[in-house]
Order: C-alpha cells, then structure tokens, then sequence
C-alpha cells in the first residue's frame, strides 16, 4: 500500500520548530494585540531591601494548587534577587496607577520613594489601592528563549470588588474601558 506525501506528513511529528517567518519587530507587534492587565511583581532582598518590576505576563496556572506564572528578561538587574528568593508578590494595578507601572518599568529609577506598601506575611511589599494581589511561594523557575518563566504557588489572595483594572495593548495603558 502507497502513502501520499500529504499522509506521510500528517503521521510524522515534526522533530524541531521552523525559523520565524517574521523579525522581532513583527512578533512584538502582533504580541501587542493581546490586551493585558499589568502587575508590579515585588519581594525583598536577602539584605530586606525592597525589589519591584512591571510585568504584564501574569497569567493563571492552576485552581489545585493555586499556581500563577510571570516571566522576567534574563537581563533584568534584578532577575538573581527573584531566582534566588523564597517568595514574591504580583500586585495587579487599578487604573488609578498608571504612574506606578510606568515608574516600575523604569531602569535606574527609585521606584519606591513614596509608593505606599504593606509588608505581606512572607516580607514582599503589597502596594496600597492594587485591585488584587497574590502572595506567592516562589515554586519554580524555567529558562526559556531570552526570559525565565517564574511559577509561583499562592499562599494568599486579596481583591477589591469593583476595582477598575490597567490595561495594556499595544504598546498603552488603557484606565478606561467599555463596560
């Protein structure tokens, strides 16, 4: 019995990923249509000093465990701090905080200096008015590609009902949105 090439194609999986058929400038592009919340990622350092960083690659994991997952440049400055650390918080802004995803994001900015914070119950600063916030256990941590994926397994959770979320797409803070 003859198998077609279409046939042959379809029962052998294919053993490693065809190269991009788009620059970085595309991929980035068409990543940007995908509307996110943002989140400012916080925990301390070994010397107890406050670490933060924007991130809008938050996304949920699991319901059992409670797993969340966030990713990091490899070369961030502060990626050792969150390799090495026991726990963190992701902090999910409200609109009203554009200023502080902005500030986050900076490099060599003081970020801190009269950002309102709470210490959580393992250290890392929980920053006032966030619609929500997730106080992880610092659970795994996976190289891939030019960033590390960091999967967190939430101990505590707090939201506030109501709250409207920041947005990001396309490259913009979004504070309002159609209901």
């Amino acid at each position: 019995m003859q198998t077609s090439s279409a046939a042959s194609f379809v029962t052998m999986p294919m053993r490693q990923a065809q190269p991009p058929s788009f620059s970085a400038r595309e991929f980035r592009a068409a990543l940007g249509m995908f509307a996110t919340g943002v989140t400012i990622v916080t925990m301390r350092t070994a010397e107890g000093l406050p670490v933060g960083l924007t991130a809008n690659s938050f996304n949920s994991v699991s319901l059992d465990p409670p797993l969340v997952l966030w990713s990091l440049s490899q070369a961030a400055a502060s990626l050792a701090t969150f390799r090495t650390g026991t726990h963190y918080a992701i902090n999910v802004l409200a609109a009203d905080q554009k200023a502080l995803a902005e500030r986050f994001a900076l490099r060599g900015a003081d970020r801190w200096s009269g950002v309102e914070s709470t210490p959580g119950v393992c250290g890392a600063p929980l920053i006032a008015g966030a619609a929500a916030t997730f106080e992880c256990f610092n659970r795994s941590r996976y190289d891939e590609g030019d960033h590390v994926i960091f999967v967190g397994e939430v101990e505590r959770c707090t939201w506030r009902p109501g709250a409207p979320p920041l947005l990001f797409h396309g490259g913009r803070f979004y504070t309002e949105h159609p209901l």
